[in-house]
């Protein structure tokens, strides 16, 4: 019976502990576990990646993963996250993967954390190679930017280096290549009816689901909206860009908000739930991050967009996160909603770091949010 009694109370006492809402503290900790995580598994992050193939460890999946850690570490001051980065980064000598020629922007986020480092220390050999670059892709054609994806992967970069340097070359090129994809690629990604995008000139209209419905997924929206923050962040409020950057960034958030499932998660398939309806944690987060920023600028209207971030945080931190720190509900690798399906709970996706990378950057601006900056 005192077995029995012991038990009951110590899941009555789990059920009240989750049921709290979240402080600063809760939201750290869980980051923290879920870093500590990958930093384990991944020991020696010189290592290449081996998923049916080799590829260096410089790749778009550990840069964004890595852009997690910078963030982690602006409110989470700890040596070890900028020794793990260096590691890395000196072993690819912060070069973008596949060279300075390389115009594939999937080849250019690691240079986001570069960058970063840049800033922290002055050292030059962390900028010169992104410079390159930068330098000679803005030579080439504007329309390189095919998928939305890429947004994400480059655009912050050109931002980040009109600010290091005051060239206002870099913010102007990218916004050309930015609208080109927008207004231009396929007819247009960015439906503004619906503040939402389509992937790549394949899911663009007549393409429909079966249901009748436009496919968005929601990790390639997630990009784009993380992209809006990390660009507005390099930009002062009176930029011109950053207005208009800032219109599109309301507008996804007002799409967004319109098809957000009831547990707090977002579909992989955004409005069409039929095909791949369910949890996922990539798109969530990447809601979350951008949300939670929004509400701390004062663009996002509390009443109306506080309890998203707030049901979008309960959903991965109650049901994403598990008491090892992996994290399930990961969509794999894939350019749509039908990509590494099905996503469950226990399921390891092709590549665990880029996931990481995104429920980092939302804990960490949800843990602004609830005032953990201050």
């Amino acid at each position: 019976m005192k077995l029995l009694t012991t038990t009951f109370f110590s899941v009555f006492l789990a059920a009240a502990a989750s049921a709290q809402s979240p402080t600063p503290e809760s939201v750290l900790s869980d980051t923290r576990k879920v870093n500590t995580y990958f930093m384990e598994k991944y020991a020696d992050p010189t290592q290449p990646t081996n998923v049916k193939k080799i590829r260096p460890s410089n790749l778009w999946t550990r840069a964004v993963y890595y852009e997690g850690l910078m963030a982690l570490y602006e409110i989470d001051k700890d040596a070890r996250y900028l020794d793990y980065t260096d590691r890395w980064a000196n072993f690819h000598q912060w070069s973008p993967r596949n060279g300075v020629k390389t115009c594939d922007a999937d080849d250019q986020c690691c240079s986001q954390t570069y960058l970063d480092r840049f800033v922290m220390t002055g050292d030059s050999a962390m900028l010169r190679p992104t410079q390159t670059n930068l330098q000679l892709q803005m030579k080439t054609k504007v329309g390189w930017w095919t998928w939305i994806d890429a947004i994400q992967m480059a655009m912050p970069v050109y931002a980040q280096m009109y600010k290091i340097t005051g060239n206002r070359d870099y913010i102007e090129h990218c916004m050309k290549m930015y609208r080109w994809s927008r207004n231009e690629c396929g007819g247009g990604l960015f439906n503004e009816k619906d503040g939402l995008w389509w992937r790549d000139a394949d899911y663009v209209p007549p393409y429909k689901e079966v249901d009748g419905k436009d496919c968005y997924w929601s990790r390639g929206n997630g990009w784009v909206l993380a992209a809006y923050v990390r660009v507005m962040n390099q930009l002062s409020p009176k930029d011109k860009i950053y207005k208009e950057i800032k219109k599109d960034f309301l507008m996804m958030c007002e799409g967004l908000a319109t098809c957000q499932r009831e547990d707090g998660f977002w579909n992989a398939s955004l409005v069409s739930p039929v095909t791949y309806g369910g949890k996922e944690t990539t798109g969530t987060a990447l809601f979350l991050y951008g949300i939670s920023w929004g509400l701390q600028k004062g663009y996002l209207k509390e009443k109306k967009f506080r309890p998203i971030a707030d049901k979008a945080w309960k959903a991965i931190s109650q049901e994403a996160i598990h008491q090892d720190g992996f994290l399930g509900y990961v969509q794999g690798t894939g350019k749509d909603p039908s990509a590494g399906q099905p996503v469950t709970y226990n399921k390891i996706p092709d590549f665990e770091d880029y996931g990481i990378g995104c429920f980092i950057l939302g804990a960490v601006e949800y843990y602004k949010l609830l005032g953990g900056a201050r």
